[in-house]
C-alpha cells in the first residue's frame, strides 16, 4: 500500500490526522491507518483498543458537525482502519477551519473553496443563486428557442420553466449566464501557426450569452478546421476536425465549468489539433474513470444543461465524452482527456481515417505525427524492435501511401503524407 489522495498512514496518534478526517468528510472520504508508518510498513500500536477510544473521542470532540466514519482492528489487533464517509452537512470543521486534501498532503481550503462547500451543504449550487445584476434581458434566448422548439410566447413564466426565475430570488446566476449581456467569463480563442510564436487569431468572446459565445466559437472552427471541395457540378464540405465533435466539446465545458472563478475557458488551434481547457475539474460524487467512461453524470449546472439539451445543443445529459470518442472511432489519432483538480482538457486531433497500419506500424505513425520530419535514429529510441525492421515498416507505409521518403542515405527523413 501507499498513501494516495483518499489513504493516509499514520504510525502513531496525534491531531492532525483531524485535519485529514475534516478533507475526507468534505470531498470524498477516505482511509486513515494507524500503526503504519508513511511508506506503508507496519509498526503496529502498543494498545490498539485503547486507541480506537482515543481516536473516536478525538473526533467528537473537535470535528462539526459530526462526521459519519468506522473504526476496525486490523493485522491481529495492531493497526486501526478509520474510514470516513463523505459527509452531507458540509463543510465539516477542525478547530473552525475545512480542510481538503492535495494529492497526498491535507491543506486548509481557501475562501472560495468554503463557500463552495457551504453551498454543497445546503444542496445549493452557484447556478441558483441569485444574479447580482437583476436588471436583464433575453433577446438571444428567446430567438434560439423559436427556432428551436417554435415557442411563440417569451415571458417571466418561460423563464421560471427552465428555473432562471423565481418570485424570491428573482434571476438566479444561470439567467445571468444566459442573459444578453452579462458580467460572466466566456471563452478565449488563439489560433496558431507553425508554432506558438506564430499567432494569427486572438479574439475572445465574454459578456454576453453562453449561446452567443457559443454560436461564435462555432464561427471560429469552422473558419480553421471545414473548408468546400468542389467535386463535379457538386460542392462538398470536408471537416479537418469533426464539427460534431467540437460541438461537444464546447456544449460540455459551458455546461461543466465552474462559473464562480473570472477566467476564461481557453482554446488553443493548432494545425494537428484543437486543446479545450475548462476551469473546475470533476463535480464531487465522481471519479475520473466514471468521467472517461460515461458510467456516472454529475450535472455542476443543471439548470444551465436543462436550456442546453432543449435547444439541442446537447442530446443526452452524460454521454459528451462517449459521443466525441465515437466520432473517432475510425481515426489513427484519438481525443485525449485530462483532468486535474481545477480543470478538464480536451484535445481534439485533426481526423485521419485508419488506413488499416499494422499495430507496428501505427506505433511508429503516431511518433511521426509528432514532428514533421523524423530520421531512423530519431524514431528508433521510441519504438521496441531495431533500425532495420523500423525502416521495413517505413518503407512498407510508403508503399501504401502514408509516408513519404525524402533525401538519402543518413539524410533520408520520413514524413507523413
Amino acid at each position: 500500500m501507499r498513501e494516495t489522495r483518499t489513504t493516509e498512514f499514520k504510525e502513531t496518534i496525534t491531531n492532525t490526522f483531524l485535519k485529514t478526517v475534516s478533507a475526507f468528510s468534505n470531498y470524498d472520504g477516505g482511509e486513515i491507518f494507524f500503526g503504519i508508518d508513511d511508506v506503508g510498513n507496519i509498526k503496529g500500536l502498543s494498545n490498539a483498543k485503547q486507541a480506537c477510544v482515543d481516536i473516536e473521542n478525538k473526533i467528537n470532540d473537535s470535528i462539526t458537525p459530526q462526521p459519519d466514519y468506522t473504526l476496525e482492528l486490523q493485522n491481529n489487533d495492531r493497526t486501526i482502519k478509520l474510514t470516513v464517509k463523505s459527509g452531507m452537512q458540509k463543510p465539516y470543521l477542525y478547530k473552525s477551519k475545512a480542510y481538503k486534501r492535495n494529492d497526498t498532503a491535507t491543506i486548509e481550503v481557501d475562501t472560495l473553496e468554503l463557500s463552495r462547500l457551504i453551498l454543497d451543504g445546503k444542496n445549493i449550487r452557484f447556478e441558483e443563486l441569485p444574479c447580482n445584476d437583476q436588471e436583464l434581458t433575453f433577446d438571444v434566448l428567446y430567438q434560439e428557442l423559436k427556432e428551436s422548439i417554435q415557442i411563440e410566447t417569451f415571458n417571466q413564466d418561460t423563464l421560471k420553466t427552465l428555473n432562471l426565475y423565481n418570485n424570491t430570488g428573482g434571476y438566479n446566476n444561470a439567467a445571468g449566464i444566459l442573459a444578453d449581456s452579462n458580467h460572466f467569463p466566456g471563452i478565449d480563442i488563439v489560433k496558431f501557426g507553425e508554432n506558438i510564436s506564430i499567432i494569427q487569431k486572438r479574439v475572445t468572446f465574454d459578456h454576453v450569452s453562453a449561446l452567443t459565445v457559443y454560436e461564435k466559437t462555432l464561427e471560429v472552427f469552422r473558419d480553421y478546421y471545414q473548408y468546400e471541395e468542389i467535386q463535379g457540378a457538386d460542392r462538398k464540405k470536408v471537416e479537418i476536425i469533426p464539427e460534431a465533435a467540437f460541438r461537444e466539446a464546447i456544449a460540455n465545458a459551458l455546461i461543466h465549468r465552474v462559473w464562480d472563478v473570472e477566467s476564461q475557458i481557453r482554446i488553443s488551434m493548432f494545425n494537428d489539433r484543437i486543446e479545450i481547457i475548462s476551469p473546475g475539474g470533476l463535480p464531487a460524487g465522481i471519479t475520473e474513470e466514471e468521467y472517461l467512461s460515461g458510467k456516472l453524470s454529475v450535472l455542476r449546472n443543471r439548470n444551465l444543461a436543462n436550456v442546453f439539451y432543449r435547444l439541442g445543443f446537447v442530446e443526452i445529459f452524460g454521454t459528451g465524452i462517449l459521443r466525441i470518442k465515437q466520432l473517432y472511432e475510425e481515426g489513427v489519432k484519438q481525443p485525449e482527456f485530462e483532468v486535474s483538480e481545477n480543470t478538464i482538457k480536451i484535445t481534439l486531433p485533426v481526423f485521419e481515417k485508419d488506413l488499416n497500419l499494422s499495430e507496428d506500424e501505427r506505433m511508429v505513425y503516431q511518433i511521426l505525427s509528432k514532428t514533421m520530419l523524423k530520421s531512423i535514429s530519431e524514431i528508433a529510441p521510441y519504438v521496441q524492435f531495431g533500425k532495420s525492421k523500423t525502416t521495413q515498416l517505413l518503407k512498407d507505409m510508403e508503399e501504401k501511401g502514408v509516408v513519404k521518403i525524402e533525401g538519402r542515405g543518413r539524410g533520408t527523413k520520413y514524413v507523413i503524407k
